[in-house]
């Protein structure tokens, strides 16, 4: 029962700091319900028995993530949009629509969908994981997925640079 309450207040307390980083006119104050909303996902991945994917949401993603987030949002000081005329009622309009017609969406999968447990021999722990990753299975994947983030690193220092 208490699992239950607590799921649900971190499924609300997502819903709703994720309603407030589109919602926010400030960057930084929009970065950082990106952050709440990343640990009420973490404290979700907990309660349903995930300790490993949990611990990597805040690791990764609220620590190593949102810190290159803000640090650029710092470095590049984006400025504050002014209010103004223009074409922002219509694309809001669009916005809530599209927005309406998701939930319509997401409603009907979760309707049409079995709920299911996990299956019987499930492990959701580092070496079950690590091991799955790092076998031949993944590893071709797991490589693939390093060059694409080094080559990434490469791009961004290329285009940061000012003398080319």
């Amino acid at each position: 029962m208490l699992e239950a309450i607590l799921f649900y207040a971190f499924g609300g307390l997502a819903l709703a700091s994720a309603v407030g980083v589109i919602a926010q006119k400030n960057p930084i104050l929009s970065a950082l319900s990106l952050i709440v909303t990343l640990c009420s996902l973490s404290a979700i991945f907990g309660l349903l028995g995930s300790p490993f994917i949990a611990a990597l949401q805040v690791i990764v993603y609220a620590g190593a993530i949102m810190v290159l987030f803000l640090f650029v949002l710092m470095l590049l000081n984006v400025p504050r949009q002014e209010e103004g005329d223009g074409p922002r009622g219509m694309l809001k309009a669009v916005a809530i629509l599209l927005g309406l017609l998701f939930v319509v969406q997401v409603g009907a999968v979760v309707a049409a969908h079995e709920h299911a447990a996990a299956p019987a021999g499930y492990e959701a722990t580092t070496e079950s994981v690590a091991q799955l990753l790092f076998s031949a299975r993944f590893l071709y994947v797991f490589e693939a997925t390093s060059v694409l983030i080094l080559a990434a690193l490469v791009g961004a220092v290329a285009l940061a640079k000012k003398d080319l």
